[in-house]
């Protein structure tokens, strides 16, 4: 899967699988924009501190189902979980737009953050383990920002939907939820055509199925007018089925033998995660309180913002595979961090509009949009196959709860009825300091992964033996000394 040149088949699993972060970043977008119009009489009457639950619950809602589903998508594969996952976010979303009381709409937001959670552990998997090495780090980094195309979407449309000479305000909120399922429903059918990985079948026993799925992807690759090189013979390589892994194993292997890259994931993760939580869900709050804009103007604030964050990894994400994961990686971490202190400092001495505020985010986040996907890239590289669809669920759980779930009530709490800048600044502050500690964890613990086959970075453990260039063999666990070639595989 490594050796095969870009052609039509990735473009495919590009769509059909990066909509997930489209997804993700319109229902956020759209949370975001409506948090001050769901405070008014007229829809649902919430207060701050409600709003911004409703956030913590619908991060709450993706750490669950990462939990639940990443276990599944090891055990069951990728593709039954990136159905089942898009389903229940399809109805779940759906349903938030016809809430009339505030637990309905917790509900119905809980339950479309399950979906979402649920996707990113199985579309990582399956993404890292269709698209070959020499661009593993920028297609991810570019899907990853996709999200924000999803956000400019939604702020694009909520300036329609949030205007009250077209829609009322107890109408207009709602339609922004039914985008969404909208978008689900039209990728749905190229959904169904991208295959399980290779990978996963080979180490659950479906060696015929995984060589009929490989060789139907080289037909593509072919009839694209693309030439697929033989496997060399260094490369071969032996594996046999693994038993699901148990906790304990998953624990051991994270907590012992690969404890600097769990240090790694942890800190990438949950640095990035607070960050955007704690500033993306109360941004709306902040434009409203200390700058007094109007609510149905805030779409055309967030618009720039979120094209900023959009445009970030598709610029930066080709140096992450040719300059290298560390040194991309530990920079854009640090980079934004110390932005971040900066424009914090000048929120707090007021010398800021909320146009120049924008800007100012607008330039932050094009380092830190980069930075939140390398982490995501991260974990998804440096944990064994047959475990790594939980290895992300367990990093996105980790990350969401501290970064997501805490971060904008924490922050809602600072912003309170405006009376002071300076907690607000204050977590500003704590925000640049985790994301500087990120960028430093990140140069002297980071993976050099760029370019690599996921086998290079991390043995899967049902691994029995490779294949080295000069013939000598290694046997794994409970393996033989027998060899075979891989196939494609």
């Amino acid at each position: 899967m490594d050796r095969l040149p870009w052609s039509r088949f990735h473009w495919m699993v590009v769509i059909a699988l990066g909509v997930t972060w489209i997804l993700d970043g319109l229902e956020i977008q759209i949370a975001s924009t409506v948090a001050d119009k769901l405070t008014e009489e007229g829809t649902l009457g919430l207060s701050a501190q409600q709003v911004t639950l409703s956030a913590s619950v619908y991060l709450f809602g993706e750490v669950v189902g990462a939990l639940w589903f990443g276990r599944l998508a090891d055990r069951l594969g990728r593709r039954k979980l990136f159905l089942i996952t898009l389903t229940l976010y399809l109805v779940a979303s759906g349903l938030t737009g016809f809430s009339v009381t505030f637990y309905e709409f917790l509900l119905f937001r809980f339950l479309a953050g399950m979906g979402i959670g649920g996707e990113y552990a199985a579309i990582h998997s399956a993404i890292d383990e269709l698209i070959p090495s020499h661009y593993r780090g920028r297609v991810d980094l570019a899907i990853s920002g996709t999200y924000w195309g999803g956000a400019a979407m939604a702020s694009a449309a909520q300036i329609v939907f949030l205007n009250p000479d077209f829609f009322s305000d107890n109408i207009g909120w709602r339609l922004g939820f039914f985008l969404g399922p909208l978008i689900g429903l039209a990728i749905w059918p190229l959904r169904r055509h991208i295959p399980e990985s290779p990978r996963w079948m080979m180490t659950h026993g479906q060696e015929v199925e995984a060589e009929r799925t490989v060789d139907q992807i080289e037909e593509q690759v072919r009839a694209s007018g693309k030439e697929v090189e033989p496997v060399p013979e260094s490369e071969a390589s032996e594996v046999k089925p693994h038993p699901p892994v148990t906790y304990r194993q998953i624990a051991q292997i994270m907590f012992k033998q690969y404890r600097s890259r769990t240090i790694l994931g942890f800190a990438l993760m949950t640095t990035q995660s607070f960050l955007y939580n704690a500033i993306f869900f109360t941004y709306a709050l902040v434009l409203g309180t200390f700058y007094d804009v109007d609510s149905g103007t805030i779409p055309y604030f967030f618009f720039p913002f979120a094209i900023g964050n959009l445009i970030g990894p598709l610029v930066l994400g080709p140096f992450f595979d040719t300059i290298g994961r560390r040194k991309m990686i530990g920079g854009t971490y640090l980079l934004s961090g110390t932005l971040l202190a900066i424009t914090g400092y000048l929120f707090y001495a007021e010398v800021l509009t909320a146009v120049t505020q924008t800007i100012l985010w607008c330039i932050i986040f094009f380092f830190a949009s980069a930075a939140a996907s390398s982490g995501y890239l991260t974990v998804s590289e440096i944990f064994p196959l047959e475990l790594r669809s939980q290895a992300i669920a367990f990093f996105f759980a980790i990350s969401q709860f501290f970064g997501g779930v805490i971060a904008p009530s924490l922050f809602g709490a600072l912003i309170g009825e405006g009376e002071s800048r300076g907690p607000l600044f204050g977590g500003y502050l704590l925000g640049a300091g985790l994301m500087i500690i990120g960028g430093l964890v990140a140069f002297f613990l980071g993976v050099d992964a760029e370019r690599k086959s996921l086998e290079s970075i991390s043995k899967p453990l049902g691994i029995v033996k490779t294949r080295v260039a000069d013939g000598v063999s290694s046997t794994g666990e409970g393996g033989s000394p027998t060899t075979r070639p891989a196939d494609g595989v």
